[in-house]
């Protein structure tokens, strides 16, 4: 285990706090979607700021709804495919530094794999999301170069490697749809 720096402030039971003026770590929560179909997995071509680069179906959770409700949409919004989680496959974090002087994100993955439908007739892609593509493990490995992250090659090796855990692994308490009210 790693020791604070000693000019962290801590709680009575020893862990770190804010100081005072200095805002809190916050990693973006996101959700992805690993779909796999006949040995090809379906990934997404999109505009990001280092140019186009191939991701799993995935995006930002938003407030209010949980993760599994987040993969859904982001699924259903990337691909125009109604997206059925079986699974999750885990929790990832990742880093992202851009250069020179950029921003410095954290990133909390919850990924789900399952299964696809067919395309919404007439539903239009999201913003800035190119194409659909359909590709063999081979072609991911093959174009690691062009990922959005090392993320999503990790979460399709890791669903060929068979990783499973029940979708109740991850729970949200009914706050999470009609927040308590803290009264002092």
């Amino acid at each position: 285990m790693i020791a604070p720096p000693e000019s962290s402030a801590g709680s009575a039971d020893g862990a770190p706090q804010a100081a005072a003026g200095v805002s809190r770590f916050k990693p973006s929560v996101t959700v992805a979607a690993i779909i796999e179909e006949g040995g090809r997995f379906l990934l997404v071509e999109e505009h990001t700021p280092e140019g186009l680069r191939l991701n799993n179906p995935a995006g930002h959770l938003e407030q209010g709804e949980s993760p599994l409700q987040a993969v859904q949409r982001e699924a259903l919004e990337e691909t125009a495919r109604p997206f059925e989680p079986q699974h999750l496959l885990g929790v990832y974090l990742a880093r992202l530094r851009r250069e020179p002087g950029g921003e410095d994100v954290t990133y909390v993955r919850f990924a789900y794999a399952g299964r696809v439908g067919s395309p919404e007739p007439g539903r239009a892609l999201d913003a800035g999301i190119v194409r659909t593509v359909w590709m063999s493990p081979e072609e991911v490995r093959a174009s690691r170069a062009h990922h959005r992250s090392p993320l999503v090659l990790r979460c399709i090796e890791d669903h060929l490697a068979g990783h499973r855990l029940p979708l109740e692994a991850v729970w949200a308490d009914p706050t999470l749809y009609a927040p308590q009210i803290m009264r002092r």
